[in-house]
C-alpha cells in the first residue's frame, strides 16, 4: 500500500486540487484528453448491445426510451470513478484490487473476467460475421480476415495509434443517427417517452430492462476506462479533463442506443416484427424503411463488433498481467511481455475458431458470458467503491458522501436487476 500512498497523499492532492480549481480549462488539453472515456463507452454498444436495443424497440416501441438517460447516468458514475482512480494512483483497477483485497481475491476476479471477456469477444466475431453476411460476405472469409486485422492492430506497438484508429472506427456509429432521421419517426412522442417512464405488463419487458443495464455497464468497461487513463499517463491535474471525456463518451453512447431503439421502435414495432439479433433487425428494416436503412444498420453492426473485438482481448490481457505483476502494454515486444501478447492472441484465435465451427451454439455461449457478467459486476462495483472512498489511496479525490451514495445506488440497482434477470431466466423468459 505504501507505493499507492506515496503517489497521492491527502495534503498533496488537496494542494493540487486547489491549484487546479484556480486554473481555467485549457481547450487544447480538453481535446487531448478525449479518447479513453469515448472508446470505453462506445465499445459497450457492441453486437450484444445493438441486439438488445433493437429488441427493446421491436417488442415495445418507444416504451424503453426512458431507460436511456437512466443508464447514461449510471454509466457516468461508474466511468468517472474508474477514470479518477486511474488519474490519482497511476495504476489500473486490477492492480488496486490485488493491493487492497489480496492475491487470492484478485485471481478469482481475473479468472471470471477472462472467461467472460473471451465469450463476449466470441459474440463480437459472430456480430462481424452476421453483419458482413448481410452484404454477401461468407463467414469463412469475414471472420479470419477480421481476426487478422484486429491482431495486427493490437500488436502495432503504439497506444496512441491504436486509440486514434479506434476513435476513427467509432465514427461508424453515426449510421444509426442517420437511419433515425431517414425513417421519420414521431419526434414529439419519442421525446415524451424519453422523459416519462412507462412499463408493460410483460415479463419480457423487465428481462430487456435488465439486459439494457448489462450491456450498458459491463465489468470489462471498468478495467478499460481506468487502464486507458493510465496508458495516457493522466495525473491528478488531468481529472477535470478526464471527467469531460467520461461524460462526453457516456452521452454519445447513450445517444446511439436511443437512436437504435427509436428506429426499431418506429419501424419494426408497428409491423409486429420480432428480432432475435442485430442482423435480424437490419434485414427487417429493408422492406419497411428501404435498403439504405438496412445498409446503415449493417455497417453499424460490423463497426460496433469490430471496435469491441479490438478492445476486449487487450483489456483482458492487461488486467490479468497487472494483477500478477507481469509486463504488459501495447508498446511492449513479445520478448518483454510474452504473457500479455500471448493472452491477446489466444483470445482472438479461440473466439474466431469457435465462430467458424458449424452449428455451434453461440447463444448458449453468450448466455454464459451474461451470467458471469451478472455475478462479477456487483462484486467489482463494491471493490471500486471501497477503493474510491479510501483516503489513504485517493487523498482529497476520494469519494465524498454524495458520490458514495450515488455509487451505492448504482450497486444496489445493478444487483437487484441482476437477481431479477436470473429469476426470469429460470422461469424461461
Amino acid at each position: 500500500m505504501a507505493d499507492v500512498t506515496e503517489k497521492s497523499t491527502p495534503t498533496a492532492a488537496a494542494e493540487s486540487g486547489q491549484q487546479q480549481g484556480r486554473r481555467r480549462l485549457d481547450p487544447k488539453r480538453v481535446l487531448a484528453a478525449l479518447g479513453p472515456g469515448m472508446v470505453a463507452a462506445l465499445a459497450g454498444a457492441d453486437a450484444g448491445g445493438v441486439a438488445t436495443y433493437s429488441n427493446a424497440g421491436a417488442m415495445f416501441g418507444f416504451g424503453q426510451l426512458w431507460t436511456v438517460p437512466v443508464m447514461c447516468f449510471l454509466l457516468i458514475v461508474v466511468q468517472e470513478t474508474a477514470a479518477r482512480m486511474g488519474c490519482v494512483t497511476g495504476k489500473g483497477f486490477a492492480s488496486l484490487i490485488r493491493e487492497r483485497f489480496g492475491v487470492r481475491g484478485s485471481a478469482l476476479a481475473m479468472l471470471a473476467l477472462l472467461i467472460s471477456n473471451t465469450t463476449v469477444t466470441l459474440s463480437e466475431f459472430a456480430g462481424i460475421a452476421s453483419g458482413l453476411g448481410l452484404f454477401g460476405v461468407p463467414t469463412y472469409l469475414s471472420v479470419p480476415v477480421a481476426a487478422l486485422a484486429i491482431w495486427l492492430l493490437t500488436m502495432s506497438g503504439s497506444y496512441n495509434r491504436i486509440e486514434k484508429i479506434l476513435l476513427a472506427i467509432s465514427c461508424v456509429f453515426v449510421t444509426y443517427i442517420v437511419a433515425g432521421f431517414m425513417v421519420k419517426p414521431d419526434w414529439a412522442q419519442a421525446a415524451h417517452d424519453t422523459v416519462v417512464p412507462q412499463f408493460a405488463n410483460d415479463p419480457r419487458f423487465f428481462s430487456l430492462l435488465v439486459a439494457n443495464i448489462g450491456t450498458t455497464i459491463a465489468p470489462w468497461m471498468i478495467f478499460l476506462a481506468q487502464s486507458n487513463v493510465v496508458e495516457k499517463n493522466a495525473r491528478e491535474e488531468d481529472i477535470p479533463y478526464q471527467r469531460i471525456d467520461t461524460v462526453t463518451g457516456s452521452v454519445v453512447a447513450s445517444i446511439i442506443s436511443w437512436f437504435i431503439i427509436l428506429v426499431t421502435g418506429h419501424v419494426l414495432f408497428p409491423a409486429g416484427i420480432a428480432v432475435n439479433g442485430a442482423e435480424d433487425a437490419a434485414a427487417a428494416l429493408a422492406p419497411l424503411a428501404g435498403p439504405y436503412a438496412q445498409v446503415l444498420f449493417g455497417v453499424g453492426l460490423v463497426g460496433a463488433s469490430f471496435l469491441a473485438a479490438c478492445v476486449l482481448p487487450g483489456i483482458t490481457a492487461s488486467a490479468v498481467c497487472e494483477a500478477f505483476g507481469w509486463e504488459r502494454g501495447a508498446d511492449r515486444s513479445w520478448a518483454e511481455a510474452p504473457t500479455y501478447r500471448g493472452i491477446i492472441s489466444a483470445i482472438l484465435f479461440v473466439s474466431a475458431a469457435v465462430v467458424l465451427i458449424p452449428n455451434v451454439n453461440l447463444f448458449g455461449i453468450m448466455m454464459l458470458a451474461q451470467v458471469v457478467n451478472g455475478v462479477l459486476l456487483p462484486v467489482l462495483l463494491v471493490c471500486m467503491i471501497v477503493i474510491a472512498r479510501d483516503r489513504h489511496i485517493m487523498g482529497a479525490h476520494a469519494n465524498g458522501r454524495i458520490w458514495n451514495a450515488l455509487t451505492w445506488v448504482t450497486v444496489i440497482a445493478v444487483t437487484v436487476f441482476t437477481v431479477i434477470m436470473f429469476v426470469l431466466q429460470a422461469l424461461g423468459f
